[in-house]
Formats: structure tokens, sequence, C-alpha cells
């Protein structure tokens, strides 16, 4: 009932137009950011620790960014209950899905990547209407389980098929024989029981998960990027996709879990104020 409840409430918003959407955004920033200051410690504290060669004015200046586009995240993320395949057509472009497509058609599935960053909800729903084939989405499930339920139930609309990270493996081999998308979100902190590797990411010592490299070795399936980049009309992406590895069997342990998270350094300092800042994503600390 509390699912029913809550989906209804966030469906029934969803139906506002983006415009409108967009006024009750300016009101949650103006509150987030000047009334209650929603995070600002963990936000600052991970600027400053991520960028030590900025000025104080430079971390002000994303951090007022990165809470100018939070509530726009928000709301958009709401409409995803109810946004049409045409709209999620016009909303975000993708600029080169044949970088998928040329392993999908040669009967090879792929490991796809990308991280908390522009609007990776809406992403969800584009691969969903891009791919003919299976998409897994494969999360950390909320400790909420009403909010899990409800979340899983608004990504899946178009297709994709939500699965806990503990459940990868038995979907992937069901599927063996089937080209599909797997997509790992792969910014997210993991428990000291999920992993035990650290590197450095944006200047820190970093806890992160390697189960997107331990698939794409056993399976070795090629490991894809997807970009997601805001343009400059609010509301608007587009999606890139970058093959990071062919063959993932031919390199070392930890090396694929390098690169891709190399490669989201890369794409969040190109343009910090889209990342989720207000994530406490270092709050694993190496165990003495």
């Amino acid at each position: 009932m509390k699912e029913k409840l809550v989906y209804g409430l966030i469906y029934t918003i969803s139906l506002l137009p983006f415009w409108c959407l967009y006024f009750i955004s300016d009101i949650l920033f103006f509150l987030i950011y000047y009334v209650f200051g929603y995070r600002k410690k963990v936000v600052y504290e991970n600027l400053r620790n991520s960028f030590p060669e900025k000025s104080t004015e430079e971390i002000n200046k994303i951090a007022r960014d990165f809470y100018r586009y939070f509530p726009d995240l928000l709301v958009e993320s709401v409409k995803m209950a109810s946004i049409s395949e045409a709209e999620v057509k016009k909303r975000i472009e993708l600029l080169n899905p044949e970088e998928v497509y040329q392993y999908i058609h040669k009967g090879r599935s792929v490991i796809g990547v990308t991280a908390h960053y522009g609007n990776w909800e809406l992403a969800i729903h584009s691969l969903s209407i891009m791919m003919n084939t299976p998409e897994l989405i494969i999360y950390k499930p909320l400790n909420n389980k009403v909010f899990n339920t409800v979340h899983n139930r608004i990504r899946t609309r178009f297709g994709a098929t939500m699965v806990p990270m503990k459940q990868i493996l038995r979907h992937i081999i069901k599927l063996k024989n089937v080209p599909h998308v797997s997509m790992f979100v792969s910014d997210q902190t993991p428990t000291y029981q999920d992993s035990d590797y650290f590197m450095e990411f944006l200047n820190q010592d970093t806890l992160v998960f390697t189960g997107t490299e331990r698939i794409a070795r056993l399976t070795n399936n090629p490991v894809v990027y997807c970009e997601i980049r805001r343009k400059e009309k609010r509301g608007y992406y587009s999606c890139k996709f970058t093959t990071l590895v062919k063959q993932p069997s031919a390199y070392p342990e930890h090396e694929i879990t390098h690169i891709q998270n190399r490669f989201t350094e890369q794409v969040i300092r190109e343009e910090p104020a889209y990342w989720l800042w207000s994530h406490r994503r270092w709050k694993r600390k190496r165990r003495s």
C-alpha cells in the first residue's frame, strides 16, 4: 500500500509540464542552498579535497553551480515516472549509438559503465529505448524498501531489468547466449564486504567497486563508457559512448578498474558541477 501511495504521488507530480517542474526547482534551489544549507559541509569538504589546486572563489562557484543543478536533477527524476518515449528522445541526444551496436551485431554483450553525473536516470530510459536486446541495470538496493520498489518501477518503464549487485552473475549466465547490455554505475561507495580495493580518485584514497572488472574479465565482454553531458539548454543532455576495453581477459587485475575510474575522473574534472557532490563518497577509510 505504501508503495502505491508514494508512486501515485510521484506520478501525479510528474504529469506537470517541464516549465512548472523547473519553477519548483527554482524554489528548491533557494531553500536547499540559502535556507537549509543541505549537506553544505559534505559538498565543500568533497570539493576542497578533490581540487586542492583551486581557489576559494573557484570552489564556491562549483558548489553554487552544483546546488543549482541538483534540484533540476530531482524534478527531472520525478518526471521519469510519466515521460513519453518521444520526449526522452528529444531530451537526450545519443551521439554515437553505433559504438554499442557494433558489438551487439557481432553477437557480443556489452559491459556498460557510467557515473552519477549529468542525468543518469534519463540515460536509463534512453538506453532502454535504444536497445532491442535485454538491458540489465545493476544497482545497489536502497535501505528504504518502499523507495527502492518505486524507484525500480520508474526505471523499468521502457523495458530495463533491475538487477541487485549480488545477483548479477546469475542473470548474465542466464543470458550468456543472448547479446545484451549490463549497465554499472561505477562511482558508488562500496561496503567493506563488497570491496577491499583502494585507489586514488580525485586526489583521495578511495574504496572502489571491482565488480565491473570481475564480470568483464569473466565474460570477456567489451567495457563501454556512457558519458552523459548536460547541454546549455536546461533539461537537455547528450550521451557519448566510448570503448574503454575491447578484450578484458587480456588485462591484469585491477587495471580495468583504474581505467574506468580515471575516465570518470576526467569527465568530472572537465565540468565538475554536474557530479553528485552531496554524496559521502569518501566515508570508507583503509582499515589498519
